[in-house]
């Protein structure tokens, strides 16, 4: 049986409009158009993204992430390599990403396969994050059972001892992924449920754009 109370509840989309004809010709330079509208929109957390992954006995597996950086490469975001994301992409590389901005009205689903970045890169946002994160990445073995808040915060003050002097370095078993998207779609709300769907596919080389179904 249906629940009344949360099947009733909707809101028309009635914010904007997106068409083939004003898009631009290439997902990234699109997002872009849409990451300046999320960033100065007073957005709280623009760069939080759905990561969404495949265990390896195929249940589909999703968290938030943060996104760092974005460029013609693709999307980035850093984790525990030894994590269970971190797994599920050594099995298999295939995930999808979903930026929701609830206040614009507006969803982007990525399709793509991911690849760690260069350690290069892994340095250098490592070395820009506040010190309490540092020994965080370093203290908790992410994704693993532990027996008790008591056991983390002990490993965090262990860490912090032990580079009260010295800076610490970026731990081996954490770094960055990109993920090289294949499909991208922008998606708008429209009143009525007549949404506007816009999907660019990579085909040849080339990014083919047309409309979806709502």
């Amino acid at each position: 049986m249906l629940n009344k109370e949360v099947a009733d509840l909707r809101k028309d989309y009635r914010l904007a409009s997106l068409d083939e004809q004003d898009v631009a010709p290439d997902p990234l330079q699109q997002f872009e158009r849409w990451w300046k509208d999320a960033t100065t929109g007073q957005l709280e957390e623009p760069n939080a993204m759905t990561l969404a992954t495949s265990t390896p006995d195929g249940f589909p597996s999703a968290r938030i992430v943060l996104l760092k950086s974005f460029d013609e490469e693709g999307f980035v975001f850093f984790t525990n390599y030894e994590s269970q994301k971190a797994q599920d992409i050594a099995a298999n590389p295939n995930v999808s990403l979903l930026f929701f901005w609830k206040e614009l009205e507006r969803q982007v689903r990525i399709y793509g396969t991911v690849s760690r970045t260069s350690s290069e890169i892994s340095d250098e946002y490592y070395n820009s994050r506040p010190m309490g994160s540092r020994v965080g990445a370093i203290a908790s073995p992410q994704s693993r059972i532990i027996p008790g808040r008591a056991f983390l915060e002990d490993s965090v003050r262990i860490v912090a001892e032990r580079y009260v002097l010295e800076d610490p370095k970026r731990p081996v078993y954490w770094g960055g992924y990109v993920v090289k998207p294949v499909k991208v779609e922008f998606w708008q709300g429209r009143s009525s449920r007549l949404h506007d769907r816009i999907l660019y596919s990579q085909e040849g080389g080339k990014w083919i754009i047309d409309r979806l179904a709502p």
